[in-house]
């Protein structure tokens, strides 16, 4: 004799119903200022690697994954986009040198603005090289040589009190703050790509020069040549 075991055919029905289960989660959707950071780090890879005039909105928008009237909603074009990553530079700079001339010893405040610099290139080593590429035409702020003399301007201070002391013209120390802030800069130039010798020596050889440089200085220098003008 053949039993017959009834079934619930609500329960078949729900199960036939039930769509089948995936190990895809819904993407989540980024909130305004997560996109805005999202957008600034893409922009800033591809001008390090392309410079201003190499990157294009349409690459900005592709890597984000998103359509061109975005990136102008954030930024109003790639012009704006570029300016906001240069400010964030230039203030990330300026801030490591800044925070670094904390001893008393002007030899000493060589050094920390050395490594500062070297730190920063190490660090963030993209922002730098879209710091020493040229700016757009219509970028009138947020040059490498207006950077430069803002950490000058740190430094000049340091060397007048030294000058004053010594019985030089303290009038003089802006000049001597750009001489020495750009043989830095300058070498961490040549530093970004050749990374030899290291940090540490790179940063003591330029004390080297600049220290006895300045331990021998002359209060009233004298042309050695036939010129004199």
């Amino acid at each position: 004799m053949m039993v017959t075991v009834p079934t619930d055919d609500r329960s078949e029905r729900s199960m036939q119903d039930k769509p089948p289960t995936t190990s895809r989660r819904a993407r989540r959707r980024m909130t305004g200022k997560e996109r805005r950071e999202q957008l600034l780090d893409i922009g800033r890879t591809l001008f390090a690697e392309r410079g201003f005039e190499g990157t294009s909105v349409e690459e900005i928008a592709a890597k984000a994954g998103v359509s061109k009237p975005v990136v102008y909603e954030h930024f109003g074009g790639k012009e704006g986009l570029y300016a906001v990553v240069v400010d964030r530079e230039m203030r990330q700079l300026l801030g490591m040198v800044t925070s670094a001339l904390t001893a008393g010893h002007p030899r000493e405040l060589l050094e920390q603005a050395a490594f500062a610099l070297l730190d920063y290139i190490d660090t963030f080593t993209d922002g730098f090289r879209i710091l020493v590429r040229d700016s757009p035409v219509t970028q009138t702020t947020g040059t490498f040589a207006s950077l430069i003399s803002d950490i000058a301007t740190q430094v000049e201070d340091i060397l007048g009190l030294e000058f004053k002391a010594r019985g030089f013209d303290p009038k003089l120390a802006p000049m001597y703050a750009q001489a020495l802030v750009g043989m830095v800069a300058l070498t961490g130039q040549w530093w970004l790509n050749a990374r030899k010798p290291k940090k540490a020596e790179v940063a003591a050889h330029l004390v080297n020069l600049a220290w006895h440089g300045l331990d021998g200085l002359e209060a009233k220098p004298r042309l050695v040549g036939h010129r004199r003008a």
